[in-house]
């Protein structure tokens, strides 16, 4: 390691936790090359024993140094394929992707259809994958097309290989094949990584043994993907690059061996997951979107805090008690947020605006806020500090509102009229919230008996079923 990297590492031990940083150093010094291309966070701290979030923080600290670089790679979630690779969310498009391995289109929902990975940077340690072109060709697939999410047996996958691949090989630009082959009565893909396109053969009927004939090019556009019916027996296939870069066509038995291969995923770190990061909002203040992004959540959970009564509270015990007071009571919260694994999108006044991956997370970071808020109360003999909280979850999209990363749609303004809701200490949930299983299971563990009502909110049509945890 040289002298400027580990100058790097001795400031990234001043902002990341030393065990995270011990495990980055072992694993450039020591791993594989393709075990530091995309390297898969939460499969890391899996491996390694260490704590997610730590894993993350870590990683994101180390990436603003350049010791790694960050990639938000857009998945097919049908082979579970990298369709487009981007070096920052910026340059990610809410328009359609195509997978030419499985003939579909999709949305890129940044729910789990967007993961984000690091790749080690040149500066520190250079790797095959920094230079792609020079790949075998199982390895550009196996680093460079299939995403960091694909759960492949060491052990079996050679074998695998053979199994389903009639026929692979490289072709340089500008140049052309003819491949022989043998037909088995077999559904067909004649796949092409670095171009992504593929054709398929559906071999079906009576074997025959005329030659048949096809031909295949590869050029940059990226044409819808075909079917031509053939015959069980042999066939000319020929095939040309008219790119500019060499490309890996293979001839793959679309059988049961090869579902078998692709079909295992492991849980990968998500957009959806990184954009509810403090870390990240903090680090990445101005690098998450462009002004006209929007990008679709599936679902998110949104807190809602204020403090009740604050401007008598300024009135009462003048304002510099109260300045201190709201100052405690806003460290409390956002450290709370921080450590359920959410994150705080703005604060407003005396309010707060947290978003969470799961309901759960965000009840729980809801019940400590509730303690610590009569703690707070408890140390100065009096009920001072009364926080609302209210809870939803739901689709909305993640844009840019002067300057900052933020969220946009009903869910957010109901979040927000929920929290209203509350008059003391008590916090209100939303149906999608209480009918989490995880959600039922902490208010049971807590002998909490939610209660049930109907609630008009303010610029809401219908009246909605809220749930109080009195």
């Amino acid at each position: 390691m040289n002298d400027n990297t580990q100058a790097q590492f001795a400031v990234l031990r001043q902002t990341a936790d030393p065990a995270v940083v011990d495990a980055m150093q072992k694993l450039i010094a020591d791993g594989q090359d393709r075990d530091l291309n995309r390297i898969n966070l939460l499969d890391f701290s899996n491996r390694t024993g260490l704590d997610q979030e730590k894993v993350i923080s870590g990683f994101l600290h180390a990436s603003r140094l350049g010791l790694f670089d960050m990639s938000w790679n857009v998945l097919c979630p049908g082979c579970g394929g990298v369709l487009d690779a981007h070096s920052t969310l910026k340059s990610l498009r809410h328009d359609d992707y195509n997978c030419a391995l499985c003939a579909a289109g999709y949305e890129a929902s940044v729910d789990d259809l967007v993961e984000v990975a690091f790749t080690v940077s040149p500066r520190v340690r250079r790797i095959g994958a920094h230079d792609p072109n020079t790949l075998p060709i199982w390895e550009y697939v196996r680093q460079m097309f299939w995403s960091s999410g694909l759960e492949l047996n060491e052990d079996t996958l050679d074998q695998m290989l053979k199994e389903v691949t009639l026929e692979a090989l490289e072709l340089p630009a500008g140049e052309k094949a003819l491949l022989s082959l043998q037909l088995p009565k077999q559904f067909l893909i004649v796949f092409e990584p670095v171009t992504h396109s593929a054709h398929f053969f559906d071999v079906q009927g009576e074997p025959t043994t005329e030659r048949q004939q096809y031909s295949i090019v590869f050029n940059k556009l990226q044409a819808p993907t075909g079917t031509t019916v053939l015959r069980p027996g042999p066939l000319r296939l020929s095939l040309e690059n008219q790119t500019d870069t060499r490309v890996l066509p293979a001839v793959w038995v679309a059988s049961d061996a090869l579902h078998e291969m692709i079909g295992k995923r492991k849980p990968i770190l998500t957009a959806k997951r990184m954009l509810s990061n403090q870390t990240f909002r903090d680090v990445y203040k101005a690098d998450n979107l462009n002004g006209d992004q929007r990008l679709k959540i599936t679902a998110l959970t949104f807190l809602f805090t204020d403090l009740k009564g604050s401007t008598a509270l300024y009135e009462r015990v003048g304002d510099i008690v109260a300045f201190d007071l709201v100052r405690a009571h806003f460290h409390a919260l956002l450290e709370i947020i921080s450590s359920e694994r959410g994150a705080v999108v703005k604060t407003i006044g005396d309010a707060v605006m947290a978003t969470f991956i799961r309901p759960e997370h965000a009840l729980n970071a809801g019940l400590r806020m509730r303690a610590a808020m009569q703690k707070l109360n408890a140390e100065r003999g009096k009920e001072d500090l009364i926080v609302k909280i209210g809870i939803h979850e739901g689709p909305c999209l993640a844009v840019m509102l002067n300057e900052r990363q933020d969220y946009f749609g009903q869910t957010v303004n109901i979040a927000a009229r929920v929290q209203s809701l509350s008059t003391s200490q008590e916090i209100h949930l939303t149906q999608p919230v209480i009918e989490s299983a995880e959600v039922a299971s902490i208010l049971e563990k807590a002998s909490i008996k939610p209660i049930q009502k109907q609630a008009a909110l303010r610029g809401i049509a219908d009246k909605m079923v809220v749930y109080e945890i009195p």
